[in-house]
């Protein structure tokens, strides 16, 4: 009974999944130390699945939520926090990548299979390469409603437990004994309608960049990246 529960959020990207040319979903399931080209993994996919990813879950939550109480800000945080990296692995779980993932795996391949299933990083770049792949085949309207099917936990997660990226990356910094500062390198615009961009510096490296209507944002923005930077090491 769990398992139906879990499965059945992502019902349509399963179908879509299955929908897939031979070449196309092998190539989605193709990590890039398993073939001699990179071109042949799924990187090129996520790439474009990223961009698919937010702005499915953007053009879904614009319109359901008012003006007054959802700025541009608040907006942006949601997405990020909907289509972070932690927000994509629980998707691929539920879609059973890893289940995928060994089957397309080499036989040179399974000895990193097992740390490559374990970092949060390369479940999220599946999920997206899943998302651009049906994209391709498929097209943006079947691919967003199953994005939003898919993701609907997550923005549902964004929407009532707000995540607070500058806190979680120093919770996940001083179990570390790292430190974290925050530098504007660029502003730009007039007074009323400034930009700012801010690097998230992990004891002196940058880390993380964000770009914002005010510091705070922009901070909140290379923080979020930053966690998604310690996520792939």
């Amino acid at each position: 009974m769990l398992e139906q529960e879990s499965e059945c959020g992502v019902t349509l990207l399963t179908s879509l999944l299955d929908e897939l040319p031979e070449e196309l979903a092998r190539q989605v399931f193709t990590h890039a130390s398993w073939t001699e080209r990179r071109s042949d993994s799924y990187a090129r996919l996520a790439f474009l699945g990223d961009s698919v990813l937010a702005l499915a879950v953007t053009a879904h939550l614009y319109p359901r939520l008012e003006a007054e109480r959802f700025g541009a800000g608040r907006l942006t945080k949601i997405r990020a926090q909907a289509v972070s990296g932690r927000s994509c692995r629980a998707v691929a779980e539920r879609l059973h990548v890893g289940e995928r993932l060994r089957a397309a795996a080499p036989e040179n391949g399974e000895g990193r299979l097992v740390s490559l299933l374990g970092t949060e990083r390369v479940l999220a770049s599946v999920i997206e390469a899943v998302i651009g792949a049906c994209y391709l085949h498929a097209g943006y309207e079947r691919t967003a409603e199953a994005v939003v099917e898919a993701f609907a936990p997550e923005m549902e997660d964004a929407l009532e437990h707000p995540l607070d990226f500058k806190s979680a990356l120093q919770e996940q910094l001083a179990r570390r004994g790292e430190t974290i500062a925050y530098e504007v390198t660029d502003e730009h615009g007039p007074p009323h309608d400034r930009t700012f961009v801010v690097v998230a510096l992990v004891d002196g490296r940058p880390l993380g960049k964000g770009r914002g209507r005010s510091k705070k944002h922009a901070e909140q923005q290379a923080a979020n990246e930053a966690l998604e930077s310690l996520a792939k090491a």
